[in-house]
């Protein structure tokens, strides 16, 4: 990347924290209540009252003094580091450094403010910081959705090790930070891409039809190989049979299209994560990992999401930079209430591509008695593209078509399931008929089933 995705670190000064910013600390509400036991000789002699007075303008005096001592506000800098980029569901480090350049130790506490995107909770901690030092401290943040999120400032509240006064500052750190899509699925699957090139390295040497139809070079011919791959005017010259080797072609074009309409706006829940997501946020993530694979792949890759309006729209293109692009516009995609429009996509995609291209369409359909609209659409681009068309299913509707029911109750629930999912494959069946490739998938084996798909695609030479 030609940037690193961590976001930037965000510094600042400590300033009072309003007109008040002093405050008392434990060890003087101890000191005057110790002096409240001069009232039980004062009983008997008043003289005692005066040594009850004498003991208060004594603590007050110690007050004053230990709050003299404190460093002003603006001698105290704090800085909030980010150790990662911020991914979806995915864990990460932030530290704040707190840096005293007074000449006198503190004990201080902060408060860090931070969305509930973030943290259930804001992060707190206390700290000791001797005159000069700057000391670390961090906690861990776990992204519920993706985009833009602002934080705001650092309050901190500190003491001297006598603990009798104590001072209130705010450091203001206001940043806006961007959670991005699941950067470790995108990894791990770029790995699996490794792999399978080995794969398809040994099925070339075997020279396997439907590897590719791409030139590659020129060889001895073999008793496997095919006598089409025979080259007549190599074997001419040579005087020996020469045949052509093929590899998988490149410089593709491949198109990803997301819908982000209402119908990926439903929660799921999976084992391996921590709190439910929505289908638009597993579409996502499966989006980064195909564009990932099919730019090492060497293919130029092009994005469109859309709900009732285009949220946005990459050409095709390839490199890091570009690559780069796509990821931080699949972090700002958000999922719309509204039924999105496929129609518009549709169009807007058929404009920006004239040429045949691989088109995979991530989106769901409505059950409805008519036809939806968007497998018409779907059904309608495979003339002058190859479509790979996936359907998010619901996994709760695919294990209430497994059960066995035992009530009443649940004999209706389990019918229902059945028909809906009877009549998402007679759709996609239908789609299958008009040459487009259908799928129905649960979100979470969404990527790797749509990676597998695309280096089948590749590897027969459909496209």
């Amino acid at each position: 990347m030609p940037e690193s995705l961590t976001p930037h670190p965000a510094a600042g000064r400590f300033a009072p924290q309003g007109r008040l910013s002093f405050a008392f600390g434990p060890r003087f509400f101890i000191a005057m209540l110790l002096g409240l036991v001069w009232i039980i000789p004062a009983w008997f002699s008043t003289r005692f009252v005066a040594a009850m007075f004498l003991w208060d303008a004594v603590a007050l005096a110690a007050y004053v003094v230990d709050w003299l001592r404190l460093p002003a506000p603006s001698q105290l800098q704090a800085r909030r580091v980010w150790t990662s980029p911020l991914s979806l569901a995915r864990s990460a480090q932030v530290e704040i450094e707190i840096q005293n350049l007074g000449r006198a130790p503190v004990l201080a506490t902060w408060i860090d403010e931070t969305p509930a995107a973030l943290r259930e909770q804001p992060p707190e901690s206390a700290v000791a910081i001797r005159p000069g030092d700057t000391v670390r401290d961090s906690y861990s943040v776990v992204p519920r959705s993706r985009g833009d999120l602002w934080l705001g400032k650092i309050f901190v509240r500190y003491r001297s090790p006598l603990q009798l006064a104590e001072r209130r500052a705010i450091a203001d750190l206001s940043q806006t930070v961007r959670v991005l899509p699941d950067l470790e699925s995108a990894r791990r699957f770029a790995l699996y891409l490794i792999r399978s090139r080995q794969v398809q390295m040994e099925k070339r040497r075997r020279r396997q039809r439907g590897s590719g139809r791409e030139f590659e070079a020129l060889r001895e011919y073999r008793q496997e190989d095919d006598m089409r791959d025979i080259c007549w005017p190599a074997t001419a010259r040579r005087h020996q049979l020469i045949a052509r080797t093929y590899q998988i072609e490149r410089s593709q074009t491949v198109w990803i299209v997301l819908d982000a309409g209402r119908l990926l706006r439903a929660q799921v829940q999976d084992a391996h994560r921590r709190f439910r997501l929505s289908k638009l946020d597993y579409a996502v993530d499966a989006a980064l990992s195909l564009a990932q694979v099919a730019s090492q792949e060497g293919d130029r890759v092009g994005l469109l999401a859309y709900g009732r309006s285009l949220q946005t729209l990459i050409g095709a293109g390839r490199g890091p930079s570009h690559l780069r692009a796509i990821l931080e516009a699949l972090a700002q995609v958000h999922a719309e209430t509204a039924e999105a429009s496929h129609a518009l996509a549709a169009r807007a995609l058929l404009r920006t591509q004239s040429r045949r291209s691989l088109i995979i369409w991530i989106t769901d359909f409505a059950e409805t008695p008519t036809t939806p609209e968007v497998i018409e659409y779907a059904g309608q681009m495979s003339g002058r593209h190859l479509v790979v068309f996936t359907g998010v299913s619901q996994p709760d509707l695919a294990a209430m078509g497994r059960s066995i029911p035992a009530s009443e109750d649940e004999m209706f629930r389990h019918a229902a399931a059945l028909e809906v999912i009877e009549r998402r494959e007679l759709l996609l069946r239908d789609l299958r008929e008009r040459g487009v490739l259908a799928f129905d998938l649960t979100p979470g084996a969404l990527a790797e089933s749509l990676i597998n798909q695309y280096l089948e695609v590749k590897d027969r030479a459909l496209l």
